[in-house]
C-alpha cells in the first residue's frame, strides 16, 4: 500500500513539473515574441528622424505635422505600463505618419527626392515586419493563455503566478489596421 502512495505522489510530482516546465517554456516564447515586435518598433523609431529630416526642407509650411510625429515618436518609445497603453502610443504614431505621407502629397520635388523614397520603401517593409511580429506575439500569447486557462494546468498556473498576458492590438478600424501605406510613385 505504501508503494502505491508513492507512486501516486511520484507521478503527481512529475506531472507539476512537467506542466511548469511548460508554462515557463511558453511565457519565455511570449517573451520572446514581444521582443521580435521590440526590435522591429526600435527600426521604425529610428527612421522616423531621417524621415522628419528629409521632409523638413521641403514643407515649410507643415511644422505642426513634424512637431506631431515627433511628439508620437517621443511617446510611443517611451511605451506604456501595460500592453493597452503602448498599442495606444503605436495607434498615434501610425496616425501622425498617415498624416505625414498625406501632407507629402502637396510637395511633388519631396516625392521625388531619393532619401524620401529609400525612407518610404524602408518604414513600409518595417511596417511589415512590425505586422507579421505582432501577428506571432498574439499567436503565441493565445497558446500561453489558453494552456494556462485550460484543466488542469490552471490550477498550477494559478498556484504558481502564471497569470494571463494581454494580446497586442492595434486600432480596430478597418481602415486603420492597414500598414502605413508609402506608395508615391
Amino acid at each position: 500500500m505504501q508503494w502505491v502512495i508513492l507512486g501516486i505522489i511520484v507521478v503527481v510530482v512529475l506531472y507539476v513539473m512537467s506542466v511548469y516546465n511548460k508554462l515557463v517554456q511558453f511565457r519565455q516564447r511570449v517573451k520572446n515574441a514581444w521582443s521580435q515586435i521590440d526590435v522591429q518598433l526600435r527600426r521604425r523609431y529610428d527612421l522616423i528622424p531621417n524621415l522628419v529630416n528629409t521632409v523638413k526642407g521641403y514643407m515649410t509650411h507643415e511644422r505642426e505635422t513634424l512637431e506631431a510625429i515627433t511628439n508620437a515618436r517621443t511617446r510611443a518609445m517611451a511605451g506604456g505600463a501595460t500592453m493597452a497603453e503602448q498599442a495606444e502610443a503605436e495607434n498615434a504614431l501610425s496616425g501622425t505618419l498617415k498624416t505625414l505621407f498625406a501632407v507629402a502629397e502637396n510637395y511633388p520635388q519631396l516625392k521625388a527626392d531619393s532619401n524620401f523614397r529609400q525612407l518610404q520603401d524602408e518604414l513600409s517593409n518595417t511596417e511589415s515586419k512590425i505586422a507579421f511580429s505582432r501577428q506571432f506575439y498574439n499567436d503565441t500569447v493565445q497558446r500561453y493563455n489558453t494552456y494556462t486557462e485550460m484543466f488542469p494546468s490552471n490550477l498550477i498556473a494559478g498556484a504558481m503566478g502564471f497569470t494571463p498576458v494581454d494580446y497586442f492590438n492595434l486600432d480596430s478600424e478597418p481602415a486603420a489596421r492597414g500598414p502605413v501605406n508609402v506608395d508615391f510613385k
